[in-house]
């Protein structure tokens, strides 16, 4: 996943991705999916006009694979019904504006989370589409001011993932080695998040089925520090980064140190994808997930979702 907001402030990379196609321009092989995010969020953020024509005028000539609306209205969680509401109308304006070329629509996790659902069905080509994405779901995750209990966030995932069942669902802002988790349980196609390159930057690296630690003392961030044993665990690991320089690697300042927790932090994670596929296909997860996660505050919401097995095994594969 990369962000169009990154493009459009770099203007030489911008005319490079249109020239050449954004795999070429990017050293990307072609058998790679490479999926744009429309940057809402970071125009959003400070106050910038969401650049609708240039972002069209860029995907018709870099080729992304996958494309969601130009731009669309993220709720938050402090919102009034009215205000979430004005949100899902604007939104749904620009996904019937854009029902055409592949652009995916957008939905939103918030209050009227079905009312998107309802008005979808209702549009005939948004019906028809093979896909949809679905955000807003960071601030209610990190508890930002009034954000929905977790376990309302999940029910409305898994209703949503059963109201598309014919569709692929893409959920922005999941990447945690807990947080796919979820996502896979619950049946999400693919997710996209930039938390591992942002932890990297942070000094902080992410452990396998025991989420992040701090590695380095970068600045103000605090958290968690590693054990003993987890100290064991992180010498053994077989990424990249930790078999080239190992711990010291992993402590360096400046870009090397940057490289290298983002490299860890990435592996890690699709580490912790192949594990989870791996025990459900072979139908393991359900006593599997038990020795293998450990001090996350999101396994209480995995065991919530582990109860929902064996009708998602007879479904198929969705819930």
């Amino acid at each position: 996943m990369i962000s169009y907001a990154d493009f459009h402030h770099q203007r030489a990379q911008r005319r490079r991705a249109m020239e050449l196609g954004i795999h070429a321009s990017l050293g990307i092989p072609k058998n790679i999916n490479v999926f744009l995010d429309n940057g809402a969020f970071f125009f959003s953020a400070r106050g910038e006009t969401v650049p609708v024509k240039e972002y069209e005028e860029f995907v018709e000539n870099a080729h992304p694979c996958w494309k969601p609306v130009p731009r669309d209205f993220i709720p938050t969680p402090s919102m009034s019904f009215a205000e979430q509401r004005l949100c899902l109308n604007r939104t749904m304006r620009v996904n019937r504006s854009f029902q055409h070329d592949g652009y995916v629509p957008v939905a939103h996790i918030s209050r009227v989370l079905d009312e998107y659902v309802v008005r979808i069905k209702a549009h005939s080509q948004l019906a028809a589409k093979p896909h949809i994405a679905l955000g807003a779901i960071v601030p209610n995750l990190l508890r930002a001011s009034k954000a929905m209990p977790y376990r309302h966030i999940l029910d409305g995932l898994k209703k949503f993932r059963r109201d598309f069942a014919d569709k692929k669902v893409h959920v922005f802002g999941i990447g945690g080695t807990a947080t796919v988790h979820l996502a896979m349980l619950i049946g999400i196609d693919s997710v996209d998040s930039s938390g591992w390159r942002n932890r990297a930057a942070r000094g902080i690296i992410q452990l396998p089925g025991s989420g992040e630690r701090v590695i380095t003392a970068l600045g103000s961030w605090r958290g968690r520090q590693l054990s003993r044993e987890e100290m064991r665990t992180l010498r053994a690991c077989l990424c990249p980064a930790c078999q080239f320089e190992g711990v010291r690697g992993l402590k360096a300042s400046g870009t090397r140190g940057f490289c290298n927790r983002a490299t860890h932090n990435l592996w890690t994670l699709l580490e912790e994808v192949k594990w989870v596929e791996k025990h459900l296909t072979a139908g393991t997860y359900r006593e599997a997930y038990k020795e293998h996660l450990d001090n996350t505050i999101y396994r209480p919401l995995i065991e919530y979702l582990v109860n929902a097995l064996p009708e998602r095994e007879n479904a198929d594969g969705r819930t």
